[in-house]
């Protein structure tokens, strides 16, 4: 029998995640535009979103093992609490001109070594709020709250164009991290995993968990892939808001900037996700089409990113619909799916391994975005990347269905 969703905790989480997902999306739309117009450079706009990441790429795998073994819920709201205090820093640092590209630095990897724990400790903690005969319906509510969270971007900007300045945009981002920190200190679930007494020291625990993943085919075989989609994804991402920049020649015909544009485009995206989750938390996809489904989406996606900034901007704004449907589609099939196979035990080491190496796979495409985008046009880039997407599609995720199938269509 289906238990009721929105517990205690469930709303808590939900809630929180709101609050703090705003925090995100402001922060990464502020230090990027921070960055462009400070040098006006594709590579050091890269740099700095590699130096937000870098961190992620051990962070996460070594947090892994000790997400298994303490309380989840107190790394959460303990690591807001610390972003809060961090961007009220940055807000003080440019509001009385002491700003410099070294603490700039320094807080980018701050910030990417707190979000790389976070995220393990956070995707590890929430399946366990999630009641019995409830993953599909919470992961569909999991994936409508970035959309919800983004459409604070719009909102950024035009702050930021009224101002001129970016620095209100970190003091909200401070206050966001700590109601979202507060939220989560409420949260009184049951740890029973912390409660186990681990007779195995660190790195026991930590070549456990590897063993675990490379043992289990299906799972390995969704990892890689999605390695190698960070890698499209980061170079698209990535040359998105370089590419509206520099060619504000090509939209004279639209009455508002680029940058305005560029947050339009990205917003609509976020739509087309919040209309995919909301339609899948109404309906459910039957379970033995699901990984069929994931394949037709992960291929058609490769296709809209690569043609989407090619069209006028009423089916470029229509695409871009669209390719958030499918996105939440793919994330909501993949996470409930996986996250509902690994065992509560060792949920937290593969995290931190799928996040370490999607975060490499992300660092790689914005490095290559950094360098190709200085010399080859945005689009031309995309295209490449979208096409060698469409090619692991095919040699990682359909040759390997066999044991992908049992994790993506499981009764869930």
């Amino acid at each position: 029998m289906t238990e009721k969703l929105w517990t205690k905790n469930f709303t808590i989480i939900t809630l929180g995640s709101v609050v703090s997902m705003l925090g995100h999306m402001i922060s990464n739309f502020a230090i990027g535009l921070l960055v462009l117009e400070q040098t006006d450079s594709t590579f050091m706009y890269s740099f700095f979103m590699i130096m937000h990441n870098l961190p992620k790429i051990v962070t996460p795998v070594l947090a892994g093992p000790i997400v298994d073994r303490i309380e989840r819920k107190k790394i959460v709201y303990g690591l807001d609490f610390c972003s809060a205090a961090i961007y009220i820093f940055m807000f003080v640092i440019l509001a009385t001109d002491k700003f410099n590209f070294g603490i700039l630095i320094a807080v980018s990897l701050i910030i990417g070594s707190i979000d790389g724990i976070y995220v393990v400790a956070y995707e590890s903690l929430y399946p366990n709020l999630i009641t019995k005969g409830n993953f599909r319906k919470a992961y569909s509510v999991s994936s409508m709250l970035s959309p919800i969270a983004s459409f604070m971007q719009p909102v950024a900007s035009a702050v930021y164009n009224l101002l001129g300045t970016v620095a209100p945009l970190f003091a909200f981002n401070g206050i966001a991290f700590f109601i979202a920190a507060c939220f989560e200190t409420q949260i009184n679930h049951r740890e029973e995993h912390s409660e186990i007494k681990h007779q195995k020291r660190y790195f026991s625990d930590f070549a456990e968990g590897i063993k675990y993943i490379k043992g289990e085919k299906g799972l390995w075989t969704i990892t890689k892939y999605f390695f190698i989609s960070g890698v499209s994804m980061g170079t698209m991402m990535t040359l998105m808001l370089p590419y509206f920049k520099h060619h504000p020649h090509l939209y004279t015909n639209v009455p508002i900037d680029v940058i305005t544009l560029y947050t339009i485009t990205t917003t609509v995206g976020l739509l087309g996700r919040f209309a995919g989750g909301f339609v899948q938390y109404k309906y459910k996809i039957p379970s033995e089409k699901k990984f069929t489904i994931a394949l037709i989406v992960y291929s058609s996606l490769t296709f809209m990113h690569a043609i989407k900034l090619f069209m006028p901007v009423p089916l470029m704004l229509t695409i871009f619909f669209v390719a958030g449907m499918f996105s939440v589609t793919s994330y909501n099939i993949r996470v409930s799916s996986t996250q509902s196979y690994v065992p509560d035990t060792l949920r937290g080491r593969f995290n931190g391994v799928f996040s370490m190496l999607s975060t490499v796979g992300s660092i790689v495409g914005q490095f290559v975005a950094g360098v190709c985008g200085e010399f080859a046009p945005e689009r031309a880039i995309i295209i490449g990347a979208m096409i060698v997407d469409f090619t692991c599609v095919m040699l990682i995720m359909y040759r390997g269905r066999n044991h992908v199938k049992p994790i993506y269509n499981q009764e869930i």
